[in-house]
């Protein structure tokens, strides 16, 4: 008993250290408590109960890549319990941005978790953050990137609920742009590109724009310093305390702010001029990021804007939830939606698959083995069974053996 009593103190203690690293006290996210509530009910007993709590781990132990931005539209059906998890990748200074509408059904709880994976084998997923409900009743996540990372994002209904939803994640800058009406097309000097015959390094971004334009504050924060220098001439740096850095504005024609000032995201700190050692060059603004710790940093990161949005689904959303067969030649199953995506398998003719999502012209299918992956929907023929969805595929299966899923050599 004593050794008992030592072990689950050794393993509690784990735990806890497990979770130190994220600075607070280990709290069950709302997955878990609705976990938790199932087995207090007995409901894990239950055929559909333990579907459920194997569906989530199973949906992580096989993500979906998801490039970004990206936009699905979902399907959950109360026949069956069903998890999706996408696999996601954001550089430093990146802000994950996640927006979850119940376009039809699922009025209810939704569980969406992110989870960082670690080089830690102890724990290889470590959660991140849970979605929560605005006012508008979507669900809807942030989260920032300061280093390269991979997510896992889990997507969950509770039992016995059916609809369809709409999924948009995008990377997002960290910080606003720091010069007023411009984006990425102005930055022409970039981060490590030589200076002084190759005396030194960039140690920042070149934005250009006409003299006067307004310089912006990229964060709330506060004005630490408007004393000039010989190389910035003009400047301002403002502090960025959350995340322990501090932002430079330099070469300007005209201050706009003071020492010790409170600034908010999008006030003018300034005009775009080419003072200090700029003097010869059109009039830039010179955009730093300096790091405690760790000096300078590249900042382009932090401020480049998204090059395009999230592709509007084009492939006809009617079909979500049919068993459809495979049609003639044989169609590709891929990772995820891309014509240059990785192969699960090649489907026999005749193969019966679920359409479960759609994702651009797309569609997301599972096959009766469970597997997951994405055809065009011209790959897909008729309608073949209809009802519960899991039985109409173990249905029609087997009915000639050329029409199993073969995998690709």
């Amino acid at each position: 008993m004593r050794g008992l009593v030592l072990g689950a103190a050794c393993g509690l203690l784990a735990a806890c250290n497990q979770d130190a690293w994220r600075g607070r006290v280990r709290v069950l996210t709302p997955h878990e408590q609705y976990a938790a509530s199932l087995r207090a009910a007995g409901l894990d007993s239950t055929a559909l109960g333990r579907e459920w709590l194997a569906a989530g781990d199973s949906a992580l132990g096989a993500p979906i890549p998801l490039p970004l931005p990206a936009r699905e539209v979902g399907y959950f059906t109360r026949a069956e319990a069903r998890a999706v998890a996408y696999e996601l990748r954001l550089g430093p200074g990146r802000r994950l941005d996640l927006a979850f509408d119940q376009v039809e059904g699922l009025d209810t709880r939704v569980f969406i978790d992110l989870f960082r994976l670690t080089t830690d084998t102890a724990a290889a997923r470590v959660h991140q953050a849970s979605a929560r409900r605005d006012s508008t009743g979507r669900w809807v996540l942030q989260e920032e990137v300061e280093d390269s990372t991979t997510f896992l994002l889990r997507v969950q209904p509770e039992l016995l609920r059916e609809g369809r939803y709409e999924l948009v994640v995008r990377a997002e800058p960290i910080l606003a742009f720091p010069v007023a009406g411009h984006g990425n097309r102005a930055v022409q000097s970039f981060w490590g590109m030589a200076r002084d015959g190759g005396r030194r390094r960039h140690e920042g971004i070149d934005i250009f724009a006409p003299r006067g334009t307004p310089v912006v504050a990229s964060v709330d924060g506060m004005i630490r310093s408007t004393r000039p220098n010989e190389l910035g001439g003009k400047v301002v740096w403002l502090s960025d305390p959350g995340r322990g850095q501090s932002l430079y504005y330099a070469h300007l024609d005209s201050v706009a702010v003071l020492e010790g000032e409170g600034v908010r995201r999008g006030d003018t700190l300034g005009f775009v001029g080419n003072t200090g050692n700029a003097r010869t060059t059109r009039p830039h603004l010179h955009f730093g990021i300096y790091r405690r710790g760790s000096g300078a940093m590249d900042p382009w990161p932090w401020v480049r804007l998204p090059v395009s949005d999230a592709a509007v689904v084009a492939a006809d959303t009617a079909r979500l939830g049919a068993v459809l067969a495979s049609g003639s030649p044989a169609p590709t199953l891929r990772r995820w939606a891309a014509n240059g995506a990785d192969t699960v398998r090649t489907l026999a003719v005749g193969t019966p698959v679920q359409v479960v999502g759609a994702q651009g012209s797309w569609y997301r299918v599972q096959l009766a083995t469970g597997e997951v992956g994405y055809v065009t929907p011209r790959a897909l023929g008729r309608m073949v069974a209809a009802g519960h969805p899991r039985d109409a595929l173990l249905a029609v299966a087997p009915l000639a053996a050329d029409a199993r899923a073969t995998p690709t050599p």
